[in-house]
């Protein structure tokens, strides 16, 4: 018996944390049964992510050419104890390798998305760790809070070293409940024609 799919999506809600100076999460209900309407109807304002090249890269590829194989198949969650950045160095003492998919836990997880607001010292990528898995050839890595790059730490270099690498980037992963190893993975984001990223469901198993 197979084992069962975990979701590792984190819920959208209604002024829910999000990057300074991106738009705010706003989940709004425009028609109600309960005040009389005839169907219930949700508007959803909010900014997209996933990356897609286009997001830092000006000619790069947009979300509707995201191949399918970037998003589905066999993963690795490694699990890494970093109290700032993940560093070339921290990704050298771990088995990666080429045309890889890849997702970092670390304390991204269980901390920053327990805050009420947006955490300024979570865990990200620095420039060098980009580079390495650029040079490496990994096709895809997943992170657990908004942002591959820091808050004012190699943001904009992460993002160009990876993206220009072709390297596709999952952001916003809750992986508290999963435990490092091998998994079977499944992101689809929603097909936005022309887009820099897009939200998606992301399981597990």
């Amino acid at each position: 018996m197979k084992r069962p799919w975990k979701d590792v999506s984190t819920p959208l809600r209604d002024g829910m944390v999000h990057w300074p100076g991106d738009p705010e999460c706003k989940i709004t209900r425009v028609n109600r049964m309960e005040d009389g309407a005839v169907c219930n109807l949700t508007h959803l304002s909010m900014s997209a992510h996933t990356d897609a090249p286009r997001h830092f890269i000006a000619d790069g590829m947009t979300m509707e050419q995201l191949p399918f194989e970037a998003v589905i198949g066999r993963c690795r969650v490694f699990e890494l104890d970093c109290e700032d950045q993940i560093t070339a160095d921290d990704l050298k003492k771990i088995r990666l390798s080429s045309s890889q998919r890849v997702l970092f836990k670390t304390r991204n997880s269980t901390r920053s998305w327990s805050m009420n607001e947006f955490d300024k010292d979570f865990v990200s990528l620095r420039a060098d760790a980009a580079q390495y898995l650029a040079d490496l050839g990994v096709m895809t890595v997943g992170v657990d809070y908004l942002s591959i790059g820091g808050f004012n730490k190699d943001g904009v270099e992460t993002h160009q070293i990876m993206l220009g690498a072709g390297i596709w980037v999952i952001e916003g992963l809750n992986l508290s409940d999963i435990k490092p190893g091998y998994y079977e993975l499944i992101c689809l984001p929603l097909k936005l024609e022309g887009a820099d990223g897009a939200p998606c469901r992301v399981v597990l198993r």
